[in-house]
């Protein structure tokens, strides 16, 4: 399905339902102030109109823009727990993140025998899957069936920023679905051998610390169709399992999986659990760019195995949380020395493991399809910068002079938004006018 969009600078833009995302703005409460522009990483964010506008097919729901938004106007769009009402039996997928976000919770049988008291039938770790993740990541790094460094896809920030910026390196991903995909499959599976229902009565639920997750059910990469029926935030859950947790004398023995699918919650969690020595870790956005730069230009030769996560710390510091990213990665780090062996977890779906088609490169960035037409407006840019400050101030809503310039040569902004360029011609009238006079 395609339609056109029209932005609130003018522009008509060809959509299709790839572009739909889990990060939307509310222009009531947005004061167009730039702080989410200059965070962006993929420069998808202008303020236009006194309003910050969505450029919806670079958007990659980080999430940077609703976690520094001082008037919280970027919201992230996900299901509620109402959703359990559309299945006979539901199955809770709780990420590694939510058992840091409860302080002096040292089993985590708590935790998931709340879930089930709040309104889930069943409980499945996302983190056994990751387990299983781990496993599959050791014996793939000694096939060299892919090119090293391999880079991990668990976070579906980062494989979206390299699918639209860097297309060289989309060989090196790991082509595994994430945990909660596999989690998902996995939790069926049994779920259906427990109760003899179909797979479509049964609703596996992913409790998410971003919204990242939430577009990769929506919008899946590597798949045709999420096997996660639907996506709640942990923020909404936290209270009520808080309240449940209080009532529970004696959990239920639900615990599947390891301290190594707990550990992947935190920046370095999965290259440890990989058992890969050589591995390289980095967190935050700024610093996952400069890693993929770094590999694009040849310069980590020695590293096997590359873990990044979108946020700042990993996924304890995803928007949809609760607890400060470092207190929390503190509460997982008790909670996994208190960690004793736990058996394998049968009928894990290894077949199901790998993407079912490729990542495809999407040139959104691109000047234009025509080489040379792009080489063409590249000059153009060029000399339209010079005619700038140079100054990345984003007085204009633009995240910086180049973008600015762009999105003139493109005819999607005038150079008098810059003040700088106003100012020059502002003076340059009242010369004229003193020399007459």
């Amino acid at each position: 399905m395609t339609w056109n969009r029209v932005t609130n600078e003018g522009m008509v833009v060809t959509m299709t339902d790839e572009y739909l995302h889990s990060v939307r703005l509310d222009s009531e409460l947005c004061k167009g102030c730039t702080a989410c522009v200059k965070r962006c990483p993929t420069e998808a964010i202008r303020v236009r109109n006194n309003k910050a506008v969505i450029i919806n097919e670079r958007c990659v729901d980080c999430g940077e823009c609703i976690r520094v938004c001082p008037e919280h106007a970027k919201k992230a769009v996900v299901d509620s727990l109402d959703v359990l009402k559309n299945y006979e039996y539901t199955v809770a997928l709780p990420a590694p993140t939510l058992y840091g976000q409860f302080s002096k919770v040292y089993n985590r049988n708590y935790v998931l025998t709340a879930l089930k008291h709040i309104g889930f039938d069943d409980v499945f770790e996302v983190a056994a899957a990751a387990d299983a993740i781990s496993a599959a990541t050791h014996m793939e790094l000694a096939s060299n069936r892919i090119p090293h460094p391999i880079i991990s896809t668990a976070c579906p920030a980062v494989l979206r920023i390299i699918r639209v910026r860097f297309p060289t390196l989309i060989l090196h991903l790991l082509d595994y679905h994430p945990p909660m995909e596999l989690a998902a499959n996995w939790g069926r599976r049994l779920a259906m051998k427990k109760t003899g229902l179909p797979a479509e009565k049964i609703g596996c639920i992913f409790i998410s610390p971003c919204p990242a997750k939430a577009t990769s059910v929506r919008r899946p990469l590597g798949s045709d169709s999420s096997a996660v029926d639907a996506v709640v935030s942990i923020a909404e859950v936290y209270p009520r399992l808080l309240a449940a947790m209080k009532k529970i004398e004696k959990p239920e023995n639900l615990v599947q999986s390891s301290a190594f699918g707990v550990g992947w919650a935190t920046s370095g969690g999965e290259g440890a659990a990989s058992m890969e020595p050589n591995h390289l870790s980095a967190s935050g956005v700024e610093n996952t760019i400069r890693i993929l730069e770094a590999l694009e230009d040849d310069k980590l030769a020695n590293v096997d195995l590359i873990e990044l996560n979108s946020c700042g710390a990993g996924c304890v510091s995803g928007v949809l949380t609760i607890e400060n990213p470092f207190i929390a990665r503190a509460h997982l780090e008790t909670l996994m020395r208190r960690v004793g062996p736990v058996l394998p977890t049968n009928d894990c779906p290894v077949d199901e493991m790998r993407w079912d088609r490729e990542i495809i490169y999407d040139p959104v960035l691109l000047l234009d399809p025509d080489l040379s037409v792009a080489m063409e407006k590249m000059e153009q840019i060029t000399e339209q910068l010079e005619r700038l400050n140079g100054m990345d101030c984003g007085a204009c809503g633009a995240p910086s002079c180049h973008a600015l310039a762009e999105d003139i040569v493109k005819g999607f902004a005038e150079e008098d938004q810059c003040i700088f360029v106003v100012r020059e011609k502002l003076q340059k009238l009242l010369d004229e006018r003193d020399g007459i006079l």
